[in-house]
């Protein structure tokens, strides 16, 4: 492949920028060899000739396809060089906000000076167990690639964090150790993982310090060495450091700050017991404002330091040993602040006197002040002979106190960190052991000293055994593919290590110089210079003498040698530290004892044993005591010895910018810092040999579209592949093939993406040509239609336009006919009429002169007969006038005349007797009627007297029999309500007695008036309604909205309360999953126990303790314990309710039961206050009506009573006697509980019917008596008419009456009288409650009113919100009262509930003792019958119950659970094993065994356990013991007794319900085991699940051809898919998952249960796949859209051929269905971007960003998403309120609920089959 190929038009390069560092530019023109420019374009459009040298190769890099570009992998790149991995690490970092890309073995890190949420728990369980290929870059990953293979090897482990300061190292160790300590959780209660993560912090306070690059920066190397026991469990730990930076405890540069311990202390000083320590203000010391600055944005030093000893305490440092560590720390703050002062000489020195901080010093640390004093400012000098001491001048002093400030820190930090592994330590033996090793980058500042020199010596170290490995591993790589191995040339950066640490390198030259009496800093670097200046890696600086270059593997770095003698010696006197190791507190001594000593005393501690690869360099002489080079060079030597035996892991930390902005990319110092860290390097080994390889199915999958038909061999794809690129690729060299793998060079990759996209390109152009011809033949189509349509419409209009003008013209034509023949008629009318007028005119003019003339004749003939007629009219009256006086006068003597005659006979006594004859007759007939009258009434009052004293023989013989019937029926409260109501009539009847009529007028006139006052009243009424109505429509008006958002706001507190008590329920479910966990744990450790100890025999329990005890998770439960607990649950609550606040509900019940007492005490007060006022009007009305006339019609009444009493009398005897009779025939049956619901029924029947019966005579003697008031009311009417019209007829109506007729009706019309007043009474007593009632209410609506007036008032003068939420919360204390109501309601029908069931419990107890007490002799002979009895008969009468000894209890528990198989009964009814357990249980209860119930009851529970704990991963058992669980905790509610349990029972079932026993607490001990099988089953489901989940949803290819394979680079994923590969598809899931479904049905499982696990399946399907999707770059695709969506459907389908589409369980698919839609939609506009927020309600802000970042185009024509569209989404979606949570809970458990299921089973038709081996078992 030529130059010419690969440079054409089109293709982008990268061209070198002085700032960009490199930038993107475009081919315009071909180029071609020879040429020396290149035509570019750049980004901008802006154009430029780029020259070239094409004889020294200096062509443009050439850039990578887009599709390549934010990979996870650099060594996909097919071009792989410096711009293509800045580029790609810039995309992934500034557009896809991923700080993690992997280069090969290396992890290189972005630091994004941001909190970001990717370092959660749910991370950690994300990475842990998946292979380094399958997730995207994390450090989580590389921790999980080590732990994995520390485990499979068993190896020792390494990771390796190096980096520059502030670049994320210590963040990214710490991390690393995070995943450790979650993942490798110690097995013990050490909580060793949590010391481990406490060493960070006081680490961090010790050795970290602000520095202008960082605010944390480690200032100190260190070697974490975690290890792990067999079980791979975290055991301990231990800590190596390096090269403390002990220079800066006494100088800072400017901006930076000392460590952080000493700006902890000073934040703190105000703490009592810090008053000691004699601290301030950290602007007050020396020490801690050498570099200005002492605070840092965001850090709050005094919780740090809260931290820190939290870290202390935890590790096992006490608080007397914390306070001595702070006091040693405090000491140095003074030593900085001791005041040395120049004398008189030059050369002498000395200390002010009264210097406060030196006498604070010397008492923190316990030394000798004056001592201390003499001996910072003089010093000994010891020769052969003689020992001087010698002043010294104040710079040498002050150089001496700042070196033991140093020392005195370093000492303490090297104390610490002992400490910290001594606590660490673990005396168990370690297996193997993962070490993290945080150590400072390759550093280059303007002035580098001793401390540079010694980090990048190690980093050179470091450099070479990261080369060695990295060479190994791609020659292993090609020897495992069988590829021809080259030698690859990498730089060996052995000749710089050679000259730093070899004999007379520039270590050893400066001990040399160091133990020279004059040796200066001057002296020693002429020697380098002599010694090396023809080293290629060693060269002298122009302009200076006192200054050497090395060239390290990374950059050039010129060293400053003033200071290297000092640093190296790190002298200190030796009076001093005699001082120190004279204190007087014991760790202070401690501090300075002798190195050596020291150094032994680790050594022989130190567990590991390091063989080295290579022996040690040894040193060119022994010194007496070693230098920092010689320490720090051996300890390298070990840590580089460790390293090597152990498996490398690298993470290369880079700094993206020295400002410290957030995700901002400084590409220069990322180039630089890149090259520094050996990325660029590894880089360069790849691309010398074969970096890109694909294997063959890869390979095959994504350039088949290369291919023609002929070339593929389906069954040989590597054949294939070989003619492929034999004719594209033409040069063998380019490639290689592998056993399965094929290798190519750099760029290859890049040329076949190129001929793909050309084949593309050109298959588009051919679509687009067809489709393009296709779009203009339609076009031209529709064109040629369109033209003939408007041609047929033109013409049609034309022709329509002709016609209607025809049609106008003819109707012009017409018009003018028309218009003249108008014209001529109107002109001959217009003659016609005025002709017509005058004829008229004339005609009628002759006619009135006619008419006047026969008028006037009319006229003089009515006055001629007016005036004939009056003349007639005069004549007859004067005739008629002189008639009718000649007859008055004629009859005036007549009757004179007669009058005389009249007045004579009158006067005669024959006359009178005949008047008086007939009235002495009739007077004697009405005497003897009163005598009759009076004698039968008598009779009558007698028999009255007779009658009543029978009657009250009578009436005590029915209350005996009452108390009688009251006593054998138990129903006390029933019979007394009867008594009181028999009572109640007879006191109605005295009253109805004892009152008295008013008069007809009174009573009709009062009538008259309530009725008015009524009518006044419901006006009011009526008037007072219409208000309310206005007033609730005003309301209403003003409250609808406020009622729908009311609504709404309940439903949201229904979801709310709802979602509450679920999580209640999965937090007590949690609870016992924990408490589960405990317990195994426990039984694990209690066995490790047993086994260490290797005792013979075994170990007894104590015989006090139960089994339930000791195996289950609830205490045994008998009466005494229940007493006990609920005595005790009774003073726990009596002392919580006193210190408790208030409950809400309990203050709302007290003020309404306030309200109610108050309405109470009113009403009573009324009513005592009206009784008071009848009474006093009653009495004097009493005495004033009773009058004689009274006593007749009261005495007429009584008799009416007595004879209704007398029928009522024998009603009632009639039904005692019936009563009587069912009683005595009840009384002959077997049970008494029906004789006595029977009795208490019939009781009841026959008193209904006989109110029924009395109130309808009432009603129909009221009818007649009324309508005999009416009738005598007429009578009455009648005869006053006639006595006051026809006085003189009273002879004849007299004589026509009778007596006794009179008698009757004037009785009639006293009864009427009285009946109408006793009516009356009764009216005007209940218009008065009627009055006070509605005075009531209209008194309760005024002040409803008013109240909501009120309301009004204040809700107009709120706003609308206000107004909203006071309307809520009216409406809520309206709901919470009627709720109030209702719960008192129903806590009055428990109780009574309550006390009628320990009623009928101590019946049912009293009548087995009497059926046992009479059974009792007839015992021996049932003995001998049953021996007798034939099987046959005992099958007739099995009651469903089974008996066996207390000796055969272990065997049933072992032959029914603990040796059971499912095989063994799944022919049987499901649940066979509780069904028997509970008929065993059914016999202990039938006996009254509570011992034996007890007994059954644990074991059965201990066995479950023991099974499932036994096979605590076999789905089958588990799902078995579940389902029999279920079902026995069915059956104890289903038997119980309960009402509640028992209404779906048949007869025969509630015979069979529990007698003596209440089992609730059981039933809960069940319940919770229930829970726990539960959740052992989706455990074990989940786990069959879960390897499939992954290559089921989203590698799989559901649908073939749809998803196209992209390069992968190193990292290849474990899962890849190839032929005959052993992934899981699809099918297989929904295989596992019918099993699952199928056992469970089988098992007998209700269905709802089935119906909760496949929720839960679900769920975790969803959370793993959606986890994947968020971690997974490579599958985040248009393509793997589609596949989910495809196989969400699937399991849809298959969730409805089960009929579990109920089960809740799409809608936990709801996230991953939004997300795969979310890759699918349309990713542009800002349309698109509200549609994805409206559509994705799922999912959180956070994994929509994350989906949009990892978006990945698999083919160039599809287009990624841009940084502009991300952040127009994270802007729509910034009001939502979520929680920072990256990845769903995949653990989450939804919370179990058990409906209640009864069996339609009886227990006695179950069978037993006999493989169980349960013949000891008897049916009963």
């Amino acid at each position: 492949m030529s130059v010419s190929e690969l440079y054409t038009k089109y293709t982008k390069v990268w061209i070198p920028d002085p700032e960009d560092v490199w930038k993107s530019a475009e081919i315009v023109q071909n180029y071609k060899e020879g040429d020396e420019v290149l035509r570019l374009k750049l980004e901008d459009e802006t154009p430029l000739e780029h020259p070239v040298n094409s004889k020294a190769n200096q062509l443009p890099f050439l850039r990578n396809p887009d599709i390549l570009v934010g990979e996870n992998d650099l060594t996909a790149l097919s071009y792989l060089h410096e711009p293509a991995v800045l580029h790609n690490l810039k995309v992934r970092f500034l557009e896809s906000n991923a700080i993690y890309t992997y280069c090969g073995i290396v992890l290189v890190a972005i630091n994004p000076y941001e909190q970001l949420a990717i370092y959660g728990e749910d991370v950690i369980q994300a990475y842990s167990g998946q292979n380094m290929g399958d997730m995207d870059p994390h450090i989580f990953a590389v921790a999980e690639e080590a732990y994995k293979q520390m485990a499979r090897d068993e190896k020792n482990q390494s990771i390796i964090v190096s980096g520059e300061s502030g670049a994320g190292k210590t963040v990214s160790a710490k991390y690393a150790m995070r995943y450790f300590a979650t993942v490798g959780g110690s097995a013990s209660e050490t909580n060793v993982e949590e010391k481990v993560l406490a060493s960070s912090p006081i680490m961090e306070a010790i050795g970290n310090a602000k520095t202008t690059r960082n605010d944390n920066s480690s200032r100190f190397g260190k070697y974490i060495q975690i290890g792990f026991d067999q079980r791979y469990f975290i055991i301990g730990a231990n800590m190596r450091t390096y090269l403390l930076e002990k220079s800066r405890v006494v100088f800072q540069a400017e901006d930076e700050r000392n460590y952080h311990i000493f700006y902890q202390l000073c934040a703190s000083a105000s703490r009592p017991e810090f008053k000691e320590l004699c601290l301030s203000s950290a602007e007050n010391y020396f020490y801690t404002t050498r570099g200005g600055d002492i605070l840092i944005d965001g850090v709050d030093d005094a919780e740090d330091l809260n931290r820190t000893c939290n870290a202390f305490t935890l590790l096992g440092v006490k608080e007397a040993h914390q306070m001595k560590i702070y006091r040693v720390i405090a000491s140095i703050l003074h030593l900085g602040n001791v005041e040395i002062v120049s004398e008189r000489d030059v050369d002498t020195c000395g200390i002010a006197k009264e210097d406060e901080h030196l006498n604070y010093f010397c008492n923190l640390l316990g030394v000798e002040h004056d001592q201390m004093e003499h001996w910072l400012c003089h010093r000994k000098l010891i020769t052969t002979s003689e020992t001087y001491i010698k002043t010294m001048a104040k710079q040498q002093a002050i150089n001496a106190k700042n070196a033991l400030a140093k020392h005195i820190y370093a000492q303490l930090f090297n104390w610490i960190v002992e400490q910290i592994n001594k606590a660490l330590y673990t005396t168990s033996k370690q297996h193997s052991f993962i070490g993290v090793l945080d150590i400072y980058g390759f550093e280059t500042f303007e002035i580098n000293s001793f401390e540079q020199f010694c980090i990048n010596y190690a980093n050179e170290k470091l450099q070479q055994q990261f080369n060695l490995h990295v060479f190994k591993l791609e020659q292993e790589e090609y020897m495992k593919e069988q590829i021809p191995w080259t030698l690859i040339d990498f730089s060996d950066n052995q000749p710089c290590i050679d000259l730093i640490e070899a004999k007379l390198g520039i270590l050893d030259l400066l001990d040399e110089e160091c133990r020279m009496p004059k040796g200066t800093d001057q002296s020693w670097a002429q020697k380098l210079y002599d010694r090396h200046s023809s080293s290629l890696h060693f060269q002298k600086p122009r302009m200076s003498n006192m200054a050497y270059v090395i060239i390290h593997f990374a950059d050039k770095v010129e060293y400053q040698c003033d200071g290297f003698l000092e640093k190296n010696r790190d002298t200190v006197h030796e009076e001093q530290i005699n001082i120190l190791k004279a204190s007087k507190y014991k760790l202070v001594a401690d501090l300075f004892q002798d190195e050596d000593s020291a150094s032994t005393a680790k050594v022989s501690k130190s567990k590991i044993n390091v063989r080295p690869l290579k022996p040690a360099i040894k040193a060119s002489n022994k010194e007496h005591k070693k230098t920092v080079g010689h320490q720090f060079r051996n300890s390298l030597h070990l840590l580089m010895e460790t390293l090597n035996i152990t498996t490398p892991h690298y993470v290369r930390c880079i700094k993206p910018n020295d400002e410290k902005f957030a995700f901002s990319f400084d590409p220069a110092r990322a180039v630089q810092q890149l090259r520094a860290c050996g990325v660029l390097e590894t880089i360069r080994i790849s691309a010398a040999g074969y970096p890109s390889r694909w294997t063959y199915h890869e390979f095959f999958n994504r350039y088949r579209v290369l291919m023609t038909k002929k070339n593929i061999i389906l069954n040989d794809k590597k054949e294939t592949c070989r003619r492929l690129l034999d004719i594209v690729i033409k040069d063998p060299d380019k490639f290689q093939f592998g056993k399965t793998k094929i290798f190519f060079r750099a760029g290859q990759v890049a040329y076949l993406e190129k001929l793909r996209a050309d084949k593309f390109r050109a298959a588009c152009m051919i679509i687009q040509k067809t489709v393009r011809g296709w779009l203009q033949r339609v076009k031209y189509r529709r064109l040629k239609k369109a033209t003939i349509t408007l041609q047929r419409y033109v013409r049609g209009y034309q022709a329509r336009r002709l016609v209607v003008f025809l049609r106008k013209t003819r109707a012009a034509i017409i018009l003018q006919k028309q218009c003249r023949m108008l014209a001529a008629r109107r002109q001959y009318l217009k003659i016609r009429s005025a002709a017509i007028t005058i004829q008229a005119c004339a005609r009628g003019m002759f006619v009135r002169q006619v008419y006047h003339e026969l008028l006037l004749q009319h006229k003089a003939t009515v006055i001629q007969k007016n005036l004939r007629g009056w003349m007639a009219r005069k004549r007859f009256c004067r005739i008629r006038n002189a008639v009718i006086y000649l007859q008055c006068c004629v009859r005036r003597m007549r009757a004179r005349r007669e009058l005389k005659t009249l007045k004579i006979e009158a006067k005669s006594v024959e006359h009178y007797k005949k008047l008086t004859s007939g009235m002495e007759n009739k007077v004697v007939q009405l005497q003897r009627k009163v005598d009759d009258q009076n004698k039968e009434y008598k009779t009558v009052s007698e028999q009255m007297m007779a009658v009543t004293t029978a009657q009250a023989i009578e009436i005590d013989k029915l209350r005996k029999e009452l108390d009688r019937c009251r006593e054998q029926q138990g129903e006390d409260n029933r019979a007394t309500s009867l008594q009181e109501e028999i009572d109640e009539l007879r006191k109605e009847l005295e009253k109805s007695q004892k009152q008295r009529k008013f008069l007809e007028d009174t009573s009709t006139r009062e009538k008259a008036e309530l009725q008015q006052r009524v009518l006044d009243l419901e006006e009011e009424n009526t008037l007072l309604k219409h208000e309310k109505e206005e007033l609730n429509q005003r309301i209403k008006s003003e409250s609808n909205n406020v009622a729908e958002k009311f609504s709404e706001k309940i439903a949201k507190e229904y979801e709310q309360s709802k979602k509450e008590i679920d999580e209640e329920r999965s937090r007590y479910q949690n609870l016992l999953k924990e408490y589960s966990r405990v317990e195994q744990r426990y039984e694990n450790l209690r066995e490790e126990m047993t086994l260490m100890k290797q005792t013979p025999g075994h170990r007894r329990n104590p015989s006090n303790q139960s089994s339930l005890e000791s195996d289950s998770n609830y205490p045994s439960i008998s009466t005494s314990d229940i007493g006990d607990t609920e005595d005790a649950i009774q003073l726990v609550e009596e002392a919580g309710l006193e210190n408790a606040a208030m409950d809400m509900t309990i203050f709302l019940k007290l003020q309404k039961r306030v309200r109610e007492l108050e309405q109470e005490r009113k009403s009573l007060r009324t009513e005592l206050e009206q009784k008071e006022a009848l009474e006093t009007k009653k009495m004097p009305n009493e005495y004033n009506s009773i009058t004689d006339n009274d006593q007749a019609a009261e005495m007429a009444y009584d008799s009416l009573k007595r004879h209704e009493l007398e029928s009522e009398n024998k009603k009632l005897k009639n039904e005692l006697n019936e009563l009587r009779k069912a009683v005595a025939e009840k009384a002959t049956m077997d049970d008494p509980t029906n004789e006595s619901e029977n009795a208490y029924s019939i009781l009841l029947h026959q008193l209904k019917e006989a109110n029924e019966e009395l109130e309808v005579r009432k009603e129909e003697v009221l009818m007649l008596r009324t309508q005999i008031v009416k009738a005598a009311q007429q009578k009455e009417e009648a005869k006053s008419t006639d006595n006051v019209t026809e006085k003189y007829e009273w002879k004849k109506s007299d004589e026509n009456t009778d007596k006794d007729d009179a008698i009757e009706a004037y009785n009639g019309v006293c009864e009427t009288n009285r009946l109408l007043e006793a009516q009356l009474q009764a009216h005007i007593k209940q218009h008065e409650k009627e009055v006070e009632r509605m005075h009531a209410q209209i008194e309760a609506t005024k002040e409803e009113m008013e109240k909501q007036q009120q309301i009004l008032t204040q809700t107009l003068q709120m706003s609308p919100d206000a107004r909203i939420e006071y309307n809520i919360q009216q409406e809520i204390t309206r709901l919470t009262n009627e709720n109030l109501d209702l719960k008192e309601l129903v806590e009055k029908q428990e109780k009574n509930e309550k006390k009628l069931k320990k009623q009928l419990k101590i019946h049912m107890k009293k009548v087995q003792e009497l059926e046992a007490r009479g059974t009792v002799p007839k015992e021996p002979r049932r003995e001998q019958l049953t021996r007798q009895v034939t099987v046959q008969r005992k099958e007739k009468e099995f009651q469903g119950m089974l008996e066996y000894i207390k000796e055969d209890e272990t065997l049933l528990i072992r032959n029914l659970i603990t040796d059971l198989k499912p095989q063994a009964v799944s022919a049987t009814v499901p649940g066979l094993p509780a069904y028997i357990l509970f008929m065993c249980l059914r016999h202990a209860d039938y006996v009254n065994d509570d011992q034996k119930v007890h007994s059954l009851l644990t074991g059965t529970i201990n066995g479950i356990k023991k099974v499932l704990k036994k096979h605590n991963d076999d789905f089958e058992i588990t799902s078995f013991w579940l389902s029999n669980s279920c079902r026995l905790l069915h059956c104890l509610k289903q038997y119980s007794g309960d009402e509640d349990f028992m209404k779906q029972n048949n007869t025969r079932q509630n015979e069979h319900s529990l007698k003596n026993f209440d089992l609730t607490e059981y039933r809960q001990v069940l319940s919770d085991l229930s829970i726990q099988i539960y959740q052992q089953v989706v455990k074990v489901a989940e786990g069959l699940l879960q390897p499939m989940i992954v290559s089921a949803m989203l590698e799989n290819e559901s649908i073939q051809g749809l998803s196209s394979v992209k390069p992968m680079g190193y990292r290849k994923r474990s899962s890849s898919r190839l032929d005959g590969d052993d992934s899981y598809s699809l099918e297989a899931m929904l295989r596992q998952l019918n099993i699952l479904n199928n056992t469970m049905c089988e098992h007998g499982l209700d269905p709802e249960i089935i119906q909760q696990v496949f929720r839960q399946l679900f769920y975790v399907i969803n959370a793993v796949t959606l986890n994947n999707l968020l971690l997974r770059k490579d599958v985040c695709s248009w393509s793997t859209g589609m596949q989910i969506r495809y196989n969400i459907s699937q399991l849809e389908e298959w969730l409805r051929g089960k009929n579990l589409q109920q089960s809740g369980a799409v809608k936990t698919m709801e996230p991953l269905i939004q997300a795969a839609q979310l890759l699918q939609v349309k990713k542009k506009t800002t349309d698109d971007a509200e549609a994805i927020c409206s559509m994705c309600k799922a999912l959180s802000t956070q994994q929509i960003v994350k989906i949009l970042n990892l978006y990945t185009p698999v083919n160039e024509f599809e287009e990624r998403v841009t940084v502009s569209f991300i952040r127009n989404i994270q802007s729509c979606l910034q009001d939502r309120n979520e929680p920072p949570q990256l990845l769903m809970d995949f653990k989450h458990t939804f919370p179990v609920m058990f409906p209640f299921n009864p069996s339609a089973l009886n227990l006695d038709t179950i069978h037993i089959p006999a493989n169980l081996n349960l013949t000891f078992l008897i049916r009963v």
